[in-house]
């Protein structure tokens, strides 16, 4: 910027005191953060035009923190967590076998260990029992059947008692194992057949291929079935709820038939929304067909790397506002603000005739993009509330909780934008502020006092008699 070249390429001749005294009613108190030098073009003027006092009686530069994010992978679970534990698996046949042949403990220890106690007569009983067709093989193989048996469904109790603990501890994937299965044996009894060891076998050996009832009554999460996406299935089904739709649809709403509805002016269709809440929150799929991956999950980036997109795109509305690239009609007025910070043309005006326009365009450009963000979690969270009342969702526990989660998530989030907000206020008026200020004190307090002319236009009025006068 250069103010008094002008003033040296027409030839005026400026004394020290007249350029030093130009110099300082040009630039202010935002002069005292730039440099006067002389050139072949004159005196210059190099610097920011900002006043310390506004950078730091606003807050500093940006509103929060921001800055961009990379793309986030998705990230299935080890093998270790990749299994079920599937009680059905036992064998009733091998547990005989292994029972009657010593290879497990149980009918052959014991009964050896009454034969090594039993006198000589008894303790010849194998052979009578090979040797001759002798009612006591009959009892001695029904007892070892009985023992075997007792050892089985004491065992699959165990193993079931172990499974609803590991789903008490661990939870995820194995409780939406257990579900399925649960699911698969209420229906197996539900079509009429009162087989309680058919209906207990067929659920057992289903390993929860058939999935769980899911958004809009199908089933998810089985086998050739679609996995339980908790963030988007519940945020597109709380999308449509609020306007009124089917929790299925997938269509996208227009402008012209959206009405006054903030999901709609939002985001266009269910899908939108989905992606938005999935890039801020995160992603967790979880399946319980035996071959599928378990529970995969998809890291969110947070509402930082939102913001600063935001920022980008409403910094250059203003901007082509304040440049005069584009007229302030209200479509461009819209777009450069949001609904709970609007722009006006009176603010663009003011920016234009402002001297620190860039310092204050981009900090008003922060404040617009947090807000609109904000904004839109808080919509979010209202969508996904929504959508947890779905009845198949609001059926499932389980995804009760996980929606309970994400939704504590969002909240942390808001607040800790909030949180920052308020500390860089605070901040930035303690000793910034007070550094400032004692700076401008002295330098006051340095300067002469000019003494105006007590009489107005005295040394015109002199000239207007000197000249009547010859």
């Amino acid at each position: 910027m250069r103010i008094l070249s002008s003033l040296f390429r027409s030839g005026t001749r400026l004394s020290g005191l007249v350029l030093v005294t130009l110099w300082l009613i040009a630039g202010g108190n935002a002069a005292r953060t730039q440099q006067v030098h002389l050139d072949s073009n004159g005196a210059a003027i190099q610097g920011s035009v900002i006043g310390d006092d506004v950078l730091y009686s606003i807050g500093g530069g940006r509103a929060v923190s921001m800055g961009g994010a990379s793309n986030m992978q998705s990230i299935g679970v080890g093998l270790g967590w990749n299994s079920n534990l599937i009680c059905g698996n036992m064998n009733i046949a091998t547990t005989l076998q292994n029972q009657l042949n010593g290879v497990t403990n149980g009918f052959q220890t014991i009964m050896s260990s009454v034969i090594q106690s039993a006198t000589s007569a008894v303790a010849s009983l194998p052979a009578l029992i090979l040797q001759r067709a002798d009612p006591g093989l009959y009892n001695l193989l029904t007892n070892g059947i009985l023992q075997a048996r007792l050892d089985f469904d004491r065992s699959k109790l165990t193993c079931r008692n172990i499974a609803n603990r590991l789903a008490d501890v661990a939870g995820g994937q194995v409780s939406w194992d257990q579900l399925a299965e649960g699911m698969t044996l209420k229906n197996v009894l539900g079509s009429g057949n009162g087989d309680a060891v058919s209906a207990v076998s067929q659920a057992e050996s289903s390993h929860g291929n058939d999935g769980v009832p899911w958004v809009g009554g199908g089933n998810a999460g089985g086998s050739g079935q679609s996995a339980i996406r908790v963030v988007s299935d519940v945020t597109r089904a709380g999308y449509n709820l609020l306007n009124g739709r089917g929790v299925t649809d997938t269509s996208s709403i227009d402008s012209t038939t959206c009405g006054n509805r903030l999901t709609c002016q939002t985001w266009s269709s269910p899908q939108a929304a989905s992606d938005w809440a999935t890039r801020v929150l995160g992603e967790r799929e979880q399946q319980t067909c035996e071959t599928c991956t378990k529970t995969q999950t998809t890291p969110g980036v947070g509402l930082p790397p939102v913001i600063q997109e935001e920022y980008d795109t409403k910094l250059k509305a203003l901007q082509d506002l304040v440049t005069g690239a584009k007229p302030t009609t209200t479509a461009n007025l819209e777009a450069a603000g949001s609904d709970a910070l609007p722009i006006t043309r009176g603010v663009v005006e003011a920016l234009r005739d402002e001297q620190d326009q860039n310092i204050l365009g981009q900090r008003l450009a922060s404040e617009v993009a947090l807000s609109s963000v904000l904004e839109k979690a808080l919509l979010l969270q209202r969508t996904m509330l929504t959508g947890a009342k779905e009845p198949n969702v609001a059926a499932n526990d389980l995804a009760g909780k996980a929606i309970e989660q994400e939704n504590t998530t969002l909240e942390q989030e808001i607040a800790n934008l909030r949180t920052e907000l308020e500390l860089r206020r605070e901040l930035a008026g303690d000793s910034a502020m007070t550094l400032i200020g004692r700076h401008t004190v002295r330098a006051d307090g340095s300067r002469g006092i000019f003494q105006g002319d007590a009489v107005p236009d005295r040394l015109d009025q002199v000239q207007k008699a000197r000249s009547g006068n010859p």
